[in-house]
């Protein structure tokens, strides 16, 4: 019945009834539209609730007739399931053009799809008791809630309604009994099943085809007032969500959830609690963090290696040979002192052990995000829900492009059906696409390279020949410059190929026809998230893990394409430079993304209000308030996750290069609650109601990056940070029992002979009166039998590297087991709950049904004992008549 199209022909068949309509004709005819609130949510009667909207300016185009001719078909279809309409003309609109179709959903409709739907209605005050505060609790009382804010309804037991046990539920009023989002999702259910007519051959229905053929412009629902004040005479729930929760100011505050859940559903409920919750656990990596970055700020000028290259007598006189051909020149090794000390913030002794405590933080969050989940499933009443039946119906899409039927080999019905070979021609297009557009990410992070590699000679020549830059080069090196133009450089790239691919992959997908809206929704997630991997973090991977680990040697260079020579790290390691990615990028696209969220949508609501000649939205209808509302759509909270996900990316797979991520993130995370609040009760329409239990295919994609994320960080200790090459000269190579780090970045450089320079290397002006230069590695001195090769200090800290890795692993992969296994995904106290609940809905089930049975049996008792009575009275009056 879920997926069958005939669905509201079979409705029609249990006798729902249209007739009240009728019963309000007259006051509909009567009425005095200047008389009703500007502010109303009912009918011109004032007492019917509008449930849903659509709208439609007619067409002056050659398709008005056939336009005219779906919106006519599909109203009537509408009547006949059930729904009441209540149109207004566009004389009575603002703009003048557009039509408003208001439509009400009566009780015996909202009874008939409650039961379709399964949807849990309240049959007794829930007398469990909530959780207690704690001592904890109360110390947290400022970011607290009112209770009547927390807690707006009272507990309930809850069972699937059913029309045939009305009386079993606890319904004080028919009219408030369905929440508004419960009756919003039943009234679309309908409209996206409901029948437009037949056009080649082939039954047309739902509403979002009647919308992308623009036969009407908008279908949403109602918000329940306005945000800025109370509404008279009812609960605005809209309001105390802006007052409690959309508000900067509050910040600090919890979020109302219940009321959030109440108002659009458990699918947005849910991804509000996974924000807050990750927002929560944040605070923590925060703290650890900026105590990490406290900690190399406060050593900095103690730092051995910092020391020695800023020393004029040390630094000063090693000579560093050229760090491109023919155009850069000898350059002196204390001219990176600013960069040295820079790097010392992320590159210290406190760096491994925040990669190991991000991989421990990383599984806790994944362990407790679990048991918050179950948590929640309980409070919500979704512990049996497995699906939303919206997402598991068939798309309309799909069905009405089916050719073919098939028996359903569960519920045995004939149910469409779209054979593999009709769908191979687009599944191999979406991955020739999904392939060609990596490939392009790719494309372009080469191209960023090349920008680099030819932009650092300018730089480098232009810094050295102008004296008025002379003491700019003591902090802003041709190193640095380079690094910062083609960090902004990749990030515009990368936010430009992101537009495009979004475009594009949404597309692709629609095309490929899914089934559900959940395959619909799994198959752009794989799309979209594949591609923004590669696209956001192909670049901090290339210097974490490529850039400068095959450069060669000055007498035998590695070039790309045989033209430029591979970038070589700063003397002190390529963290900084890595560092300066991952922030210019977090940042970037983190500032972007709350700017845009928050402008688009005020500049576009702007901007329609402006074409509809007024600025106020106290001068016009409820519904043309909310039809200059942007629409949320359907993959509004597909974007916001997607956005999430990437950041938690940045968060931990590349946190050992900047402890200040996890600040960062927990930053725009309090404001990003904020925005979507903001943005949801003021510039957006109210999206349907859905359901959801969990996060979905996100939480597995968050454990994906959580196992990847140790490896990641293990690889930047290794071998981008400079730490294993230090602990291997502190216990192997040095000399200096008192300062055992003394001599280190001496003997971190190799020796090269100027005279074995390449012509084609070899600096333009080469007189000088030093012979030999030195370069980053652990290469044999031009005096050796083996010149140049790898010493073997180079194989012991390659060595280390190696076993560094294989034991951080081990460890971090060990203790994460081990969390997993200590802590439940569902704590106990839910488990007891769960079963105390589920006791005590069968028992009152039982007692409902029994007393149902006696009153059956004493109503059956009567009628025989009476039909006995009347038998024997017949009997005596024979005898007597005898």
């Amino acid at each position: 019945m879920m997926g069958d199209p005939n669905l509201l022909e079979m409705v029609e068949e249990e006798g729902i009834s249209t007739d009240k309509e009728m019963e309000f004709s007259i006051q509909m005819n009567e009425f005095q539209r200047d008389k009703q609130s500007k502010d109303s949510i009912f009918f011109r009667d004032g007492v019917r609730q509008i449930d849903f909207v659509l709208s439609y300016v007619e067409d002056v185009k050659k398709d008005l007739d056939i336009k005219a001719e779906r919106r006519r078909e599909f109203e009537r279809n509408l009547r006949k399931s059930g729904l009441e309409l209540e149109i207004e003309d566009k004389r009575d609109s603002e703009n003048g053009k557009t039509y408003f179709v208001k439509i009400h959903a009566p009780w015996e409709v909202l009874v008939t799809y409650a039961e379709v739907l399964g949807i849990r209605m309240p049959i007794k005050e829930n007398d469990i008791p909530r959780t207690q505060y704690t001592p904890l609790n109360y110390m947290l009382g400022p970011v607290k809630l009112p209770a009547t804010v927390k807690h707006p309804h009272p507990e309930y037991f809850t069972a699937q309604f059913t029309r045939h046990r009305q009386e079993l539920f606890l319904i004080e009023d028919e009219a408030s009994f369905f929440p508004s989002s419960s009756r919003n999702r039943i009234v679309y259910y309908i409209l996206s099943r409901c029948p437009f007519g037949i056009e080649d051959g082939k039954k047309k229905f739902g509403i979002e085809r009647l919308l992308t053929s623009n036969t009407y412009s908008s279908a949403y629902p109602l918000h329940d007032g306005q945000y800025w004040k109370p509404s008279e005479n009812r609960c605005n729930e809209r309001y105390i969500l802006h007052k409690h929760w959309a508000r900067f100011s509050l910040f600090y505050k919890e979020q109302p959830l219940e009321l959030i859940r109440n108002y659009f559903g458990e699918k947005i409920g849910i991804y509000f609690v996974f924000l807050g919750f990750y927002t929560e656990m944040l605070f923590i990596a925060a703290l650890v963090g900026l105590a990490c970055f406290v900690y190399g700020l406060f050593s900095m000028e103690a730092n051995q290696s910092s020391t020695e290259i800023c020393d004029p007598n040390i630094g000063g006189q090693i000579i560093m040979c050229p760090l491109c051909d023919k155009m850069c020149d000898y350059w002196r090794l204390n001219t990176t002192c600013s960069a040295s000390k820079l790097s010392h913030l992320f590159d210290n002794e406190s760096t491994v052990f925040f990669a190991i405590f991000m991989g421990i933080w990383v599984t806790l969050f994944l362990e407790f995000w679990k048991q918050r989940q179950a948590r929640l499933e309980y409070e919500w009443d979704l512990v049996d829900f497995e699906e939303e039946q919206q997402q598991l119906q068939l798309r309309p899409e799909f069905e009405a492009m089916c050719k073919h039927r098939k028996i359903n080999p569960v519920t045995k019905e004939v149910e469409p059906h779209m054979p593999l070979y009709t769908r191979t021609p687009w599944y191999m297009l979406s991955g020739a696409t999904v392939t060609l557009w990596m490939a392009l990410v790719l494309s372009s992070m080469v191209s960023v390279i090349v920008y680099r590699l030819s932009l650092f000679a300018i730089f480098a020549t232009f810094m050295e020949s102008e004296d008025s830059l002379q003491h700019v080069k003591r902090f802003f090196t041709p190193q640095l410059a380079t690094s910062l133009t083609g960090s902004c450089l990749n990030f515009i790239v990368i936010m430009i190929l992101n537009f495009f691919y979004e475009k594009i992959s949404a597309w692709i997908t629609k095309m490929e026809i899914p089934r559900t809206y959940q395959e619909y929704e799994s198959s752009l997630t794989l799309k979209m998230f594949l591609f923004q991997f590669v696209n956001y973090y192909s670049s901090c991977f290339y210097v974490a893990f490529f850039k400068g680990k095959l450069v060669g040697y000055p007498e035998k260079y590695t070039y790309m394409f045989n033209e430029w020579r591979s970038e070589e790290c700063d003397p002190g390691g390529c963290l900084v430079e890595l560092t300066t990615q991952l922030t210019i990028i977090m940042i970037g696209r983190q500032v972007f993304g709350n700017i845009n969220e928050a402008i688009y949508p005020l500049a576009f609501n702007w901007w329609r209000r402006r074409k509809a000649r007024t600025n106020s939205e106290k001068l016009y209808s409820r519904w043309e308030q909310d039809h200059d509302l942007q629409t949320f759509g359907h993959l509004g909270l597909f974007y916001e996750y997607l956005e999430t996900v990437i950041q938690f990316g940045f968060v931990t797979l590349f946190v050992a290069s900047f402890p200040l991520a996890p600040l960062l993130a927990l930053i725009n995370n309090i404001v990003e609650i904020r925005v979507d609040a903001w943005k949801l009760t003021t510039q957006y329409r109210r999206p349907v109601a859905a359901k959801a239990h969990s996060i979905g295919v996100w939480q597995d994609i968050l454990h994906a990056m959580a196992v990847l994320s140790v490896a990641t960080n293990a690889f930047i200790v290794a071998f981008t940070s400079d730490i294993i090459p230090r602990l291997v000269y502190y216990y192997a190579y040095s000399q200096n029992t008192t300062q055992p780090l003394s001599g280190y970045v001496n003997n971190s450089l190799s020796i090269f002979l100027i005279a074995d320079f390449p012509n084609h290397s070899m600096p333009l002006d080469n007189n000088r009166d030093f012979t030999t230069c030195r370069y980053r590695d652990y290469r044999n001195p031009p005096d050796h039998e083996h010149k140049y090769a790898h010493s073997m200090q180079f194989w012991h800290v390659l060595a280390a590297k190696m076993t560094f890795i294989i034991v951080m692993e081990h460890i971090a992969f060990l203790v994460k087991f081990l969390l997993a296994w200590m802590i439940p995904d569902v704590p106990k106290d839910v488990v007891e709950k769960i079963k105390q609940e589920k006791l005590m809905t069968v028992k009152i089930l039982h007692d409902f049904e029994l007393k149902k049975l006696k009153e059956k049996w004493a109503l059956n008792h009567n009628i025989y004992a009476k039909h006995v009575m009347m038998e024997e009275s017949k009997v005596q009056l024979a005898k007597s008549t005898i």
